[in-house]
């Protein structure tokens, strides 16, 4: 393996929870650098993605699956400094992102061959605000979704980290897009992004909205980071043979839920989590975002908005600046 790792230390800077709780919970300690398996690539972190199940992990609500790291972070960006004997694609000192199961909120975090995407053009915290939320986006609204050209999407938070790349990635692919946002500044950055109609969910009743937006005849596709009392206004939204795409449960599961426009419109709905999914799964979201999305990133068509950075040893603030309210774009950890 000497031709295939630079010289490294024995021990790298992590975040580690003391106990479930709040941000004051999480120190930075000292560990063993992870060890190299078959497929993997070790990378030195210059970056790490934010993300709401961080939070949910650190209050003890969100353990992670039985082989990932218990370290939190499910994306990073950095440099390869060692790879496994069977990794021939990649080279030391190539600079890549990738969406992992865990271990992100570190100095060095391994990541999967196949997974790992090239930074390019990206810089190293536009490269940790990607894997998350594309990956994400990806798998249900295109995999799982399909949307189709010139159908109309409602996308809810449509400037939240995950809304703001639902709303970028159906624009560029030919769907017409309404979303609701909180504030009028939001109204403004939804536009920006390409949104058709947006809608200011506080002073405007969006079913309603909607509903006048296409005609009455309702929306092909919800894609919802909401929940609660959202699943039944969105069946309401819905066009016949709608499909609802279930991606977050900010306000906890729906209560005394009539499904029955569900069956008369005959409508989908269904969600899924990305950190559980199969490495081939993720696999083949990464060979199909750098098939037919990255060359939109390295020119810049769509790039991931960055909110606020933190050193690593400011993650305690990064977490109550997450928790502080409805914020817009993404927050990303730097290793500096």
């Amino acid at each position: 393996m000497i031709n295939n790792q630079l010289t490294l230390p024995t021990t790298m800077k992590v975040v580690d929870i003391i106990e479930p709780g709040g941000p004051e919970k999480l120190q930075l300690i000292d560990k063993p650098l992870p060890s190299l398996s078959a497929g993997y690539l070790l990378v030195k972190v210059e970056a790490a993605g934010v993300n709401r199940p961080d939070i949910f992990q650190r209050m003890g609500s969100y353990p992670p699956p039985p082989d990932a790291s218990p370290i939190m972070g499910l994306e990073v960006s950095g440099t390869i400094v060692a790879k496994a004997d069977d990794v021939t694609q990649w080279q030391l000192g190539d600079k890549i992102c990738g969406l992992v199961a865990g271990g992100g909120y570190a100095e060095y975090c391994l990541v999967h061959k196949d997974i790992a995407l090239p930074l390019g053009n990206l810089s190293f915290a536009e490269g940790a605000a990607v894997p998350e939320n594309f990956f994400t986006v990806w798998a249900n609204v295109f995999q799982i979704g399909k949307l189709k050209k010139d159908e109309t999407v409602l996308i809810h938070g449509g400037t939240s980290g995950i809304g703001s790349i639902a709303v970028m990635l159906a624009k560029a692919f030919g769907a017409t897009v309404i979303t609701t946002v909180g504030s009028e500044e939001k109204v403004n950055i939804a536009k920006s992004l390409g949104a058709d109609c947006v809608i200011n969910y506080k002073t405007d009743d969006f079913v309603q909205a909607s509903l006048n937006y296409t005609l009455s005849r309702g929306v092909d596709m919800v894609v919802d980071i909401i929940g609660g009392d959202y699943v039944a206004k969105n069946y309401v939204v819905a066009a016949k043979c709608g499909r609802i795409i279930q991606i977050g449960m900010m306000k906890g599961n729906p209560t005394h839920l009539n499904m029955m426009p569900l069956m008369v419109k005959r409508l989908q709905h269904t969600g899924s989590t990305m950190r559980s999914r199969t490495i081939e799964e993720k696999c083949q979201i990464s060979l199909e975002l750098k098939e037919q999305v990255w060359d939109m990133l390295q020119i810049g068509k769509i790039k991931p908005i960055i909110n606020k950075t933190y050193s690593l040893a400011q993650v305690s603030d990064a977490h109550r600046y997450m928790e502080s309210g409805d914020l817009f774009g993404k927050i990303v950890l730097l290793n500096n």
